[in-house]
């Protein structure tokens, strides 16, 4: 008997018995990887020499463990092991300070590469290290949604002037006090104004890509992404349909300007812009890698604000929550 949970994973064979989410964290996941790598490098070797037959074989054998892992991590993730709380945004400290949370549920699949170097998938999705659900990076919502709003103060037209984005746009002000300056800024650097908080997610899913030769039509080799699904239609048995619910998310956002910050804009000229970035990136635009496919466009359910005197708000529509709470901060926008 051993006391020592990762020894304990990496010396079980049977992927189904494999807890979940711990199993994504643990060397189980790397001793799977491992066993694949083994038999990718002995097929390859096989096939040099011209052993047909033993490279069939090994192909078949590294197909069975990737279905395998493919039928475990479909399971649902167990809502006592889900990080729901990210934080408390009903202590604010400042009376200038705005917590903010989207609530939404995601229509199509959302995708993020892992940072695993190996991994027993070639496109297994980012899990968090510490409670081993799919995550969605601070980071990440900070580039795209400073992106969304570059879209907003009109960044397409712009490009579509045949302009360089590198060498002569220059975002406006309402967005450096958002965002502050972008890496590698030497003058008047500064951070901004928001505080990101990462996502996560409780569900997985497998998508799959089959290319197709031109000449002949027909597929090649699938290639599975793993994926947080979104909505879709599920096929049972008896024939029928059933609508299955996409993963659902949730974007923490907070406000928090600091003392002589500049460009020191009115909040009431900013957070209507930073909301409406919100919702074009969720509906429209998409939060997911091959944004371009579709990937990762949202159903908001819910806009929630915090604040220190006004309590909380929670509207089903942005225009909504912006009547209620557009006098929540002192004018003066920042300490």
């Amino acid at each position: 008997m051993t006391w020592d949970h990762f020894a304990y994973l990496s010396q079980q064979d049977d992927i189904e018995a494999i807890p979940l989410p711990w199993g994504y964290v643990s060397g189980w996941i790397d001793r799977l990887s491992t066993k694949v790598f083994a038999l990718e490098i002995e097929r390859a070797l096989a096939e040099e020499q011209g052993d047909k037959d033993r490279a069939k074989v090994l192909r078949k054998q590294i197909v069975e463990i990737q279905k395998a892992y493919r039928r475990h991590a479909t399971k649902q993730i167990p809502v006592r092991c889900f990080p729901f709380a990210v934080t408390d945004f009903c202590s604010l400290p400042s009376p200038h300070w705005l917590g903010l949370q989207v609530d939404f549920e995601l229509l199509t699949p959302w995708y993020s590469k892992d940072d695993r170097i190996f991994h027993v998938m070639d496109n297994a999705v980012r899990k968090d290290r510490v409670f081993g659900v799919p995550i969605m990076a601070a980071s990440s919502w900070k580039g795209m949604l400073r992106w969304a709003c570059r879209m907003q103060a009109g960044l397409l037209a712009f490009l579509e002037a045949g302009k360089s984005f590198e060498k002569e746009w220059r975002d406006p002000d309402w967005i450096l006090h958002l965002f502050g300056n972008e890496k590698g800024e030497e003058k008047d650097f500064h951070q901004g104004a928001l505080i990101f908080y990462p996502t996560w997610f409780n569900k997985i899913s497998f998508e799959v890509i089959n290319p197709h030769r031109r000449a002949t039509r027909a597929g090649r080799q699938p290639i599975y992404y793993e994926v947080v699904p979104g909505q879709r239609v599920k096929k049972n048995q008896d024939g029928s349909e059933e609508e299955v619910e996409g993963a659902k998310g949730t974007l923490w956002l907070l406000y928090a300007p600091w003392p002589g910050m500049k460009p020191k804009p009115k909040p009431a000229d900013v957070l209507p812009k930073l909301l409406e970035a919100i919702e074009a990136l969720l509906i429209t635009y998409g939060i997911s890698a091959k944004r371009t496919v579709g990937w990762g466009t949202a159903e908001i359910i819910a806009w929630r604000a915090f604040h220190k005197e006004h309590g909380t708000e929670t509207e089903s529509q942005r225009e909504n929550l912006w009547q209620k709470i557009q006098n929540w901060l002192p004018e003066g926008g920042t300490p």
